[in-house]
């Protein structure tokens, strides 16, 4: 064959900041290392390796072999290192400065560790703005790798996308080379030949074509079944085989080499944009639905492959819209990013501040923040991962601004970028969010000894593959291995019954009204109706302050089956002090009828199912696991305990109550399958109300958060001697 075509193959090996250990080492046994181990014996092969910093750093603490094989082929010019962003954040998220301090730190750390010079990067998630390219350009990365899906987007056909391409922004240019989704798709699921075959096209149409594969390397053993298939079947060596048997025309190369080599194709401009699965991903469900199914239609049509390069769906950014929680979390990592350049203005503890801003590059993370094939954002450990990052940072802040005094302090601003004030308090215990426009509700609360936020839950939402669920039939054996995009699989029986979904955020310091005779279990399947307007709904807010105390009070006028009153909730934060002082007043309310209050409160970083995380009484008795659906009466103590994590929680009440506890679970998917997943725990202390002869109710409420592996026992006389007087308190 006269026409030569250059094939990259571009693997893409990366571990999301606090994933658990098992998993990544099951990841490297299964994937990274056969992989190395399969490569080295073909010489005439080579390719461009990304390792996220995570992964990286985890692999040279416990494989130090690993990281000196491949810095021998580094040597031998058989692998070139990608940079990219330390961490793997989704770029056009961060600030600038962000962007630039993450790109430079990873090609550092990659020039020491492998004795190389970075000179390209990948791109995570291929999540794409134009206005990145200065930003790389000032980080010294001169190539990158998108999807073909972008440059279609921008009006290029499959024709053109044989070698690189130049982008500008702001007067600096980079080179961006176009993976292709069909290779993609063809590896390695498809039959060896399958490829070659392809490659054979191009080569034939396009002489001295570039074509370029970048994708996952886990897809190589850890995605499922592909293990067996890639290595027990011996799919890699066929396919390595294959590309040596067919070197006269067909021969690998690595990114550097043809950017170095091959003159670009031309300038182009690409738009905002993403991987095609991810611009569904991030469309709201509704439309993810229609997309689909319009997708199914219109590639019955002659002219798909004309049609489908005008389709896609839409922004990733729209992640932080669909899901207020990736919000939550984006809102905090930009206040710890803002708070340290703050910080590099006033402070010259240079160790210190390198500290925070790898705990800040670390939160910066991007798999927590989004979902898709993966768990994402579903996954406790990944977001309780990135506030542990985060809080991390945020305390060493606040020591360079209180040392290790006590303090107290209270702040309004429109912290999660929604043009409405929301209301933050901390000591150095704790630090608290309120919003005082969705109800009141508390959304953060993160206990600094343990680096928790104990309000990182998570609302059940629709999701698109939930249909595919209702409609999973037997699992049916087959030979052909299939994406993680095809496959369905049910990682427990009856998961169709445990879909469920919330009418509001998970938070705490909600207030319900339900029918007096309202059943426990309606209440926790959401099936008990709403009889008051103060969930989600407006309260206007004050703050008081003392020498050494701060209380936020949050008062609305509203109704319950339209009876109007009006309802004040007073929280009080005290320096040094480990307790959330809670005070309800109820006013208005009549003399001749009950109400039925309840408050919830969510706890989400306590997992179910473990002995050594349990619900105990007053006495310090078990009673029973943080999955525990509880319906008590006449209770006025509640404790929550994770003796592994060493924290702590007790919940006091002035009067008794009933008090419901429920666990919160999302049926949602992962690379694995679709499983249950534990969110929270949920504990609602509730009440039948009554005016007294001024038409007042109150009760005072105390959570107490401490670093302790051993449950508090409650004294007798504790009840009366904790509470404050009402009127005190209000």
């Amino acid at each position: 064959m006269s026409s030569n075509l250059r094939l990259c193959l571009v693997l893409h090996n990366h571990q999301p900041i606090g994933n658990f250990d098992e998993v990544i080492e099951q990841a490297y046994y299964d994937s990274y290392l056969p992989f190395l181990d399969v490569f080295e014996s073909y010489s005439q092969i080579c390719i461009s390796l990304h390792t996220s910093g995570p992964l990286l750093r985890w692999i040279e603490q416990r494989f130090p072999e690993y990281v000196r094989r491949v810095a021998t082929l580094v040597a031998a010019g058989r692998i070139e290192i990608l940079g990219g962003p330390f961490y793997e954040p989704i770029l056009p998220i961060l600030p600038s400065r962000d962007r630039i301090g993450q790109i430079c730190a990873y090609s550092e750390y990659l020039n020491s560790l492998f004795g190389t010079q970075i000179r390209g990067m990948w791109m995570p998630e291929r999540v794409w703005e134009t206005a990145l390219v200065s930003d790389i350009a000032k980080a010294s990365i001169q190539y990158t790798v998108l999807d073909d899906f972008h440059f279609k987007a921008a009006g290029l056909s499959e024709q053109d996308l044989t070698g690189c391409f130049i982008t500008e922004h702001d007067g600096s240019n980079l080179k961006v080379f176009p993976g292709s989704e069909r290779l993609r798709y063809l590896i390695p699921f498809a039959d060896v030949e399958q490829t070659i075959e392809y490659c054979r096209q191009v080569a034939q149409r396009d002489p001295n074509a570039t074509l370029v594969f970048g994708d996952d390397g886990e897809k190589f053993g850890t995605w499922p079944d592909t293990k067996d298939h890639v290595y027990q079947r011996g799919w890699l060596r066929r396919f390595f085989d294959a590309l040596e048997a067919n070197s006269t025309w067909l021969k690998t190369a690595t990114l550097s080499t043809v950017a170095k080599d091959q003159a670009p194709r031309g300038k182009v401009y690409l738009p905002d944009c993403s991987y095609r699965e991810m611009t569904e991903w991030a469309l709201p469900v509704t439309q993810h639905e229609l997309y689909q199914e319009l997708s199914t239609e219109l590639s019955k049509h002659p002219r798909w492959d004309e049609i489908s390069q005008f389709m896609r769906g839409g922004n990733w950014r729209n992640f932080l819209v669909r899901y207020a929680e990736s919000n939550e979390m984006y809102a905090r990592m930009m206040e710890i990013s803002r708070a340290l350049e703050d910080a590099r203005r006033r402070s010259g503890d240079a160790e210190l501040l390198s500290e925070v801003e790898d705990n800040l590059y670390r939160g910066q993370c991007n798999c927590a923040y989004w979902h898709g094939a993966f768990g994402g954002i579903y996954l406790p450990h990944l977001r309780n991962a990135i506030y542990s990052e985060l809080i991390a940072a945020d305390n060493q802040l606040e020591y360079l601004e209180h040392g290790k005094a006590s303090f107290v302090e209270a702040r309004s601003e429109d912290y999660n970028f929604d043009l409405r004030p929301e209301v933050k308090l901390a000591n150095e215990q704790f630090v608290a969010y309120f919003a005082p426009a969705a109800g009141g509700m508390m959304y953060e609360l993160d206990v600094r000894a343990t680096r928790q936020n104990l309000l990182a839950t998570m609302q059940r939402r629709p999701e698109a593959y939930h249909q595919k669920i209702l409609n999973a039939t037997a699992h049916q054996a087959t030979d052909h291995v299939k994406s993680i995009h095809d496959q369905v699989v049910l990682k427990q029986a009856g998961l169709e019954n445990l879909i469920q979904y919330d009418a509001y955020p998970r938070k705490s310091f909600l207030e319900h009204f339900f029918d007096n005779d309202v059943a426990a279990a309606s209440v926790a399947d959401g099936s008990a109706m709403e009889r008051g307007d103060f969930v989600a709904q407006r309260f206007d807010a004050k703050l008081r302050r003392a020498a050494s105390k701060i209380q936020l009070q949050l008062s609305r006028d509203g109704n319950a089956w339209g009876i109007p009153f009006r309802l004040t909730k007073a929280v009080t934060v005290e320096a040094g002090s480990p307790l959330l002082d809670i005070v309800y007043l109820l006013e208005g309310l009549p003399r001749d009828r009950e109400l039925h209050l309840a408050v919830e409160w969510n706890f989400a970083g306590l997992p179910a199912g473990a002995d050594d995380r349990y619900f105990y009484d007053a006495r310090g008795t078990r009673l029973g696991h943080l999955g525990t659906r509880m319906n008590l009466s006449a209770t006025q103590h509640l404790g929550m305990i994770d003796q592994w994590q060493g924290v702590d929680i007790l919940v006091g009440l002035s009067r008794p109550s009933g008090l419901w506890t429920f666990p919160v679970e999302s049926v949602s998917q992962s690379e694995a399958g679709y499983e249950l997943v534990h969110q929270s725990v949920c504990v609602m202390p509730h009440w039948l109300v009554r005016g007294d002869h001024e038409g007042k109710w109150s009760v005072q409420m105390q959570i107490r958060i401490a670093q302790s592996k051993q449950p508090c026992v409650i004294a007798e006389q504790v009840t009366q001697d904790f509470v404050m007087a009402t009127s005190q308190a209000t």
